[in-house]
């Protein structure tokens, strides 16, 4: 089973076009250039470096005497090969955070137009409150004015044990 079948699917759009959807050049140089940016690359690379030039030096092995032109030669060949892989590696970077700037761009429209609706239903919700008690002070009014009309424009007599 490979890695990336075995791998748990991205939730995010993003995510999803970027990484998943992304071609097989495209995942090694995003693993490459990972791994050449990592302390577990710099620190191999030293011990690398430090064995190669103490053997030399020391004649432990002699295949790369002093001035370490094959040494230099490897630093040349890594260099020519990491630099196409850290560019594209960068674009692919540059391109996603277009992607995710737009999603989140558009995820806020999103958001926007439904605080928008949610406030013209609170305004319709504030109306019709306000409809509401109008009418219940019309009908309180008219209550006031039937009761008080019957006895004669005097407020009602409490009952005695009230």
């Amino acid at each position: 089973m490979t890695p990336q079948a075995s791998r748990v699917p991205s939730r995010h759009p993003v995510n999803r076009a970027h990484y998943d959807e992304a071609p097989m050049g495209a995942r090694i140089a995003d693993r490459v250039t990972g791994f050449m940016g990592s302390w577990t690359f710099i620190v191999i690379q030293t011990v690398i470096v430090l064995l190669w030039i103490g053997g030399n030096i020391y004649l432990l092995f002699h295949f790369d005497p002093f001035p370490f032109i094959l040494l230099n030669l490897a630093f040349s060949t890594q260099a020519a090969y990491a630099a196409p892989l850290i560019l594209l590696a960068g674009n692919r970077a540059a391109i996603r955070d277009r992607m995710t700037l737009e999603h989140t761009a558009a995820e806020a429209d999103k958001e926007d137009r439904q605080n928008q609706e949610l406030l013209m239903g609170m305004k319709q919700v504030l109306l019709q409150v306000e409809a509401l008690e109008k009418r219940i002070l019309a009908i309180e009014e008219s209550i006031a004015g039937a009761v008080g009309g019957a006895s004669g424009g005097q407020p009602p007599k409490p009952q005695a044990g009230s």
